[in-house]
């Protein structure tokens, strides 16, 4: 049965501390949703009431276009071994450019100044609401290792050619919305 809570308490972020996988979801008005999978080694809690995610290149950049647009994230971990649970972090999600000041601060804080090959930038989600499930439909896998292929790929680029395949790929979502990535303000 779904339990809701108003924040992260120690039970869930120990829950978090334990998984390889967490699942994105976005949308906003008229557009597809976007559901993303990614490794949670460069996902952290900041409070009971916030986390963030240091978001890498990758083909498409869907959640900042949504987040411009609407504004609402929702955060899904699912237990792969262990006891069967959900957790979903739900509320509103803001991008955080890199190299200013929020990203700057977190980087340093939440990631000991380390980026990843690849750091685009950062998803900040204010939670509202934090709903646990049981997830006895979720089947049980065994977590080998992290693909490779992500870090080979952003290393072997120079700076100027991952700004030119971010002004190619991640400038504006699939259904056509700005993610602002390459705006000061965020705006076109």
């Amino acid at each position: 049965m779904a339990k809701q809570f108003p924040a992260l308490d120690e039970r869930h972020i120990d829950f978090i501390a334990r998984q390889r996988i967490v699942f994105t979801a976005s949308a906003a008005e008229g557009t597809r949703v976007n559901l993303s999978p990614r490794g949670t080694d460069t996902f952290r809690v900041i409070d009971a009431r916030t986390v963030v995610y240091l978001d890498r290149t990758g083909s498409g950049n869907e959640t900042a276009a949504h987040l411009r647009a609407d504004g609402r994230l929702t955060v899904m971990f699912c237990a792969f071994d262990g006891a069967p649970t959900i957790l979903r972090l739900y509320g509103r999600g803001e991008v955080l450019a890199r190299g200013g000041a929020a990203y700057a601060g977190l980087l340093a804080d939440a990631f000991d100044g380390g980026e990843p090959p690849g750091a685009r930038q950062m998803v900040r989600l204010h939670i509202d609401l934090v709903q646990t499930s049981c997830g006895f439909g979720v089947p049980l896998f065994d977590y080998r290792e992290d693909r490779p292929t992500l870090d080979r790929w952003a290393s072997s680029k120079t700076q100027a050619e991952l700004d030119d395949y971010r002004r190619s790929k991640n400038a504006r979502s699939m259904d056509g919305l700005s993610t602002g990535l390459f705006t000061a303000d965020g705006a076109d």
